[in-house]
């Protein structure tokens, strides 16, 4: 897909995730139009690229129409607005479960509902999923994340099948810890010694690529996180063994303390 001149949607632009991606989207000639909440960052994020900017609460009732209808004809979709979602079930009222789902899953798929057919019937266009390693890997105190985002990746693979030789491509990207932004940067977590890190700029360019070269999966994380990713599809026990030993509820949990207030 060509991004130089294509109209493109990002949501979660107010994040540091969506940042890094719109400015690189903007770099390669994209027509941007960017949504998030904080009105204060999205207005300067999108004056300063020339973009159109959008406020939007996705976990609102009627709120992914609205936007849909404000944007109008779209090439590309990044699909990149989530909450952290992190914590132990019994942590969350069913209000909180109920947003998680809807920002997380029930959005993405919304959209991805109303513009492929479109999409198809022009015979180009693009279908991006920000997704996780959350999203290939499970971890105790992490149910509503690890379903919202195994289940984006599920949806994701489908859809790709399902629009296999229509022109539409469709990409999940899966980012490991990134440092500087996002859920872990966010909520101040310390990780271990030789844990390995991603900047925004990485996600930024693997959402690049994976649009420009209609690739299905692309993990942006370092060798031994991808690997262990792997492990967990294929021996699921034993990965929960090596990430218990790895301490890897504790990360968790120190997450699950710094983002509860944005459930």
């Amino acid at each position: 897909m060509e991004i130089s001149g294509s109209t493109v949607l990002v949501t979660g632009a107010t994040g540091g995730l969506g940042q890094a991606i719109a400015r690189s989207l903007s770099a390669k000639g994209a027509r941007l139009i960017l949504t998030g909440r904080r009105v204060d960052v999205l207005e300067p994020l999108a004056s300063e690229l020339g973009a159109r900017a959008l406020a939007v609460d996705l976990g609102e009732p009627g709120e992914v129409d609205r936007l849909l209808s404000e944007a109008g004809e779209l090439d590309i979709l990044v699909a990149n607005a989530a909450l952290p979602a992190s914590g132990m079930l019994d942590s969350f009222t069913m209000e909180q479960i109920d947003r998680a789902l809807d920002v997380n899953l029930r959005a993405p798929i919304a959209m991805a509902h109303a513009l492929a057919p479109a999409m198809v019937g022009r015979g180009r266009g693009h279908l991006l999923f920000m997704s996780s390693l959350s999203g290939k890997a499970a971890t105790a105190g992490s149910s509503i994340y690890n379903a919202t985002k195994f289940g984006l990746r599920g949806f994701a693979m489908a859809m790709r099948a399902e629009l296999h030789g229509t022109g539409v491509g469709v990409s999940a990207v899966f980012p490991g810890f990134i440092r500087e932004a996002g859920m872990f940067a966010e909520a101040g977590v310390k990780l271990p010694a030789g844990v390995g890190t991603r900047s925004p700029e990485d996600v930024a360019k693997a959402v690049v690529q994976a649009i420009e070269r209609n690739r299905g999966e692309v993990d942006v994380a370092p060798i031994s996180l991808r690997v262990g990713s792997a492990l967990a599809g294929l021996a699921p026990e034993i990965s929960a063994a090596i990430t218990r030993k790895a301490g890897s509820e504790k990360i968790v949990a120190s997450v699950a303390d710094g983002q509860r207030v944005k459930r």
